[in-house]
């Protein structure tokens, strides 16, 4: 028999199994789904809501999962965190099948803000859903190398490294995936094909492409994580796993847990499994269950953490960033501020963050963007103004986010889901 792991090992080899699972949003879901089903909460739908909600449960439907862990008395507060499942991709047009000069390619359309040239010279699986005709959903992954963008030869571009890489989306970033006569229809065949199903059956799809590299650890003392969608699948991971250890203990007095791992975020959340949408209002009105002036009393008196990652400190591009904020690996979650309103953070709500950090005994640091840099955004704000409930912005620390290939430090989202546990049994 082996001998047992230390935590922080086996946390960080379960964080590295959810990123390699999670190649889609839809995967994610599925993977958080299973977890939470292995220790103990029950699945649900909105189907059925009406007829009571067990105290430990979970919804999951195609990118969009949310869970919940219900306090023993009567809700007087929720402690909520929110995530997104989907990251920055190229997906598959329904129409894909293109190409010229005997290469047969994929048509793509770009999903979010991506760094183009990180999407060159990778060897590219498929992941996501297929719709069937009679209204049944098939989840699909291909690991095989099937696609992939090879970047121009320098001896064709002769001044790329002096002038900069440019690249036209609709020309530059479509995939090659085999040789001969491209024919419609074969991309749809191969589909079918994959799933031991006729092609007839497919109705429609949302597939997207992905870097077939598995997550790693990095650097001569293993000190750094390397992967795909780290934002924002450590968030996802975090707050299943906080949720998960703090439903093993009692709540706070009064206090529901719940986690909301949204979809479509990298492109506005406006849809009904983005954060714009009715959904995670739906559950919480249902996990109430008192009156609607009750209802609205109970948001005032709850808290939402939006977790999503943060940019650390590049030290090859320091002039990008705020001199007096810039947050480094390993050093704990970061709080994220915006005078713009860009993040929802206000003093009250991190308080209530920084609170947790302390009692976890977790370091914390800051991120201000710079005066001369545009500011991202995330859910926190979406949330905050939907529900009314005050929300504050964190996320784990990381380089080339929205890169194929992303990079953060191995010891941050074990913190960040150590904090995110005790936020929950306040």
């Amino acid at each position: 028999m082996s001998e047992k792991l230390p935590r922080e090992e086996s946390e960080i080899n379960g964080l590295i199994r959810h990123l390699d699972a999670s190649v889609s949003p839809a995967h994610s879901v599925d993977y958080s789904a299973q977890r939470l089903r292995s220790t103990g909460f029950a699945e649900c739908s909105f189907a059925n809501v009406d007829k009571g909600l067990p105290a430990k449960g979970f919804i999951a439907d195609a990118g969009l999962l949310l869970a919940w862990n219900q306090s023993e008395s009567h809700t007087q507060r929720f402690h909520i965190v929110g995530a997104h499942t989907d990251s920055p991709c190229l997906k598959v047009k329904p129409l894909p099948d293109a190409g010229s000069f005997n290469w047969k390619q994929i048509g793509v359309e770009v999903y979010g803000g991506i760094l183009n040239n990180s999407w060159l010279d990778r060897d590219l699986g498929l992941a996501g859903r297929v719709v069937l005709e009679d209204g049944s959903v098939k989840k699909i992954r291909i690991d095989q190398a099937v696609a992939r963008i090879p970047q121009l030869a320098i001896h064709l571009d002769r001044d790329v490294n002096e002038r900069g890489l440019i690249l036209d989306k609709q020309i530059h970033l479509a995939p090659i995936w085999g040789l001969g006569q491209f024919r419609p229809g074969e991309f749809a065949e191969f589909i079918a094909t994959s799933l031991s199903i006729s092609v007839h059956e497919i109705a429609f799809w949302d597939i997207a492409l992905f870097d077939l590299t598995p997550a790693s650890l990095l650097g001569a003392d293993l000190s750094l994580l390397a992967s795909g969608r780290l934002d924002n699948q450590i968030s996802c991971w975090a707050a299943t796993e906080g949720l998960i250890a703090a439903s093993t203990i009692a709540n706070g007095e009064g206090t529901t847990s719940v986690i909301a791992l949204f979809d479509h975020e990298e492109v506005g959340s406006e849809s009904t499994h983005g954060a714009s949408g009715p959904r995670l209002a739906w559950l919480l009105e249902a996990l109430h269950s008192g009156s609607r002036a009750q209802f609205h009393e109970t948001l005032s008196r709850s808290h939402c953490i939006s977790a999503d990652n943060a940019h650390a400190i590049h030290p090859n591009y320091p002039d990008r960033h705020e001199p007096n904020h810039r947050p480094l690996p390993n050093m704990g979650p970061v709080l994220k501020v915006n005078a713009n309103q860009r993040y929802a953070t206000s003093p009250e709500s991190a308080a209530t963050f920084l609170r947790a950090c302390a009692l976890a005994e977790v370091n914390h640091q800051i991120f201000v963007s710079k005066n001369s840099v545009p500011c991202g955004s995330t859910i926190g704000p979406i949330t905050s103004t939907q529900l009314g409930i005050p929300t504050v912005d964190v996320g784990v620390a990381q380089l080339s986010m929205h890169s194929a290939r992303e990079l953060c430090g191995a010891q941050d989202p074990t913190l960040l889901a150590k904090v995110l546990q005790q936020y929950f049994s306040e």
